[in-house]
């Protein structure tokens, strides 16, 4: 299958510039896709980007990731309803340098057929501002710009209060393709659906300017069956970084996907063939109880995203909370991790050491009262890190891991965190 029938086939092809691209990109070309340096790292839905990226190299096009030194200073509109606070130059840079090392988990930069990563802050830190006006903006059409959709929606979305500064943004993404074009032969850019308008300021200026034809291609955001935004949990992005978001909450995050989207998030980001697919696709089907295609797509994006120790880590935090390992082989940051949003309690170590184990759970909180804990105890259905204990053990220092954190259970579910200080 052709690259583009396969991305299209994936659901990652929303709109292309030319209908000469699929012919044209049966020999090698260079493609190049942007990534803003808004925050340290980036995030799960930047992966389509990089996954669509990667699927250029792999089918031997040269590919370009270019990180927004420049542009990451005035915010892309696209997309927002309201202004971006304002980053630093210092904060860009930090934020550079995370995007950097995300990139490099995903493309391959080196090989026989290396990704290039390029700054556009390199090319625009000695433009003054009558310069730009001179020899950059003087190629741009105000009446083309603010025929642009993301202009638009930006403009309706604000009741008008688009600042000159987002406005600039398309000048500088589109001599961005420009510049690449120039420099390395570039000759299409891809993204997602709301960089269309930017996108396409770059393909018009190199018609304009240099006579030739430029290409892009757009996917579609990817959002879930209810309308959610893509890699959004509880509220929070979901980052690359692991000290953003833990290797288990990533992991979680793909497990938990609804059967409703599971397949369609193996298309766009598994490197298995779409038969697989269909066969994991026909095991839902079978046995849906089993979550079989969730679990393909957790473990390939972990091993992808945080390597081998980074599943493996996933993969016992996933055993621990649901009992099937040993809790005392985890750290106590893992357990803290891994049970943060258990009910927890902490108690003095005095508090803790020496007494009934019951009665520790009780004076907690876990219980409400004395008698509770101590006959759930004599039951059998209390458990301290996993072992079940009768109503005469006692705390030892042994039982808080690394010194501090303890996990009771009651029954087969309710875990309780106990903390130590």
């Amino acid at each position: 299958m052709k690259l583009i029938e396969e991305l299209k086939a994936r659901g990652l092809v929303e709109a292309l510039s030319d209908p000469e691209i699929e012919k044209a990109l049966e020999k090698p070309t260079t493609v190049y896709c942007g990534f803003d340096p808004s925050a340290r790292s980036l995030q799960a839905g930047n992966l389509v980007s990089m996954i669509v990226l990667k699927r250029f190299q792999q089918a031997g096009h040269k590919i370009i990731a270019l990180v927004g030194g420049a542009t990451g200073l005035i915010g892309d509109p696209s997309g927002k309803s309201q202004e971006r606070n304002m980053l630093t130059v210092e904060q860009v840079a930090a934020n550079k340098e995370g995007i950097r090392e995300n990139l490099s988990r995903i493309l391959d930069f080196d090989g026989t057929n290396p990704a290039i990563m390029v700054d556009n802050y390199d090319w625009y830190k000695g433009t003054s501002a009558i310069e730009f006006l001179r020899d950059i903006a003087i190629n741009f059409r105000v009446p083309q710009m603010l025929a642009k959709e993301s202009v638009k929606k930006r403009l309706e979305a604000s009741e008008g209060a688009l600042t000159f500064t987002e406005f600039s943004y398309q000048i500088l993404q589109g001599n961005d393709f420009l510049h690449l074009w120039d420099n390395y032969g570039c000759r299409m850019e891809i993204g997602g659906a709301d960089q269309w308008g930017n996108i396409t300021a770059g393909t018009d200026l190199i018609h304009r300017m240099r006579g030739e034809t430029a290409w892009g291609l757009t996917f579609p955001l990817l959002l879930d069956s209810t309308g959610k935004k893509f890699g959004k949990s509880e509220g929070n992005a979901l980052f690359l970084n692991a000290e953003m978001t833990s290797v288990y909450d990533w992991y979680q995050y793909f497990l938990r996907a609804a059967d409703a989207d599971v397949i369609r998030y193996l298309k766009v980001f598994s490197m298995k063939s779409l038969d697989e697919i269909a066969s994991l696709e026909e095991a839902m089907k079978a046995h849906p109880e089993e979550r079989i295609p969730q679990k393909a797509l957790a473990e390939e994006l972990t091993l992808l995203v945080h390597g081998e120790e980074g599943l493996k880590t996933a993969l016992g935090a996933t055993k621990t909370l649901f009992g099937a390992a040993n809790i005392k082989e985890q750290s106590a940051a893992q357990l803290e991790e891994i049970f943060k949003d258990v009910k927890a309690a902490t108690l003095a170590k005095s508090d803790i050491l020496g007494k009934a184990v019951f009665a520790v759970a009780a004076s907690a909180g876990m219980f409400k009262s004395n008698g509770e804990a101590r006959r759930m105890a004599q039951q059998g259905g209390l458990a301290l890190n996993g072992d079940k204990i009768d109503a005469n053990r006692v705390f030892e220092e042994g039982d808080l891991i690394e010194g501090r954190i303890a996990v009771l259970k009651q029954g087969k579910k309710n875990n309780f965190l106990l903390k130590a200080n």
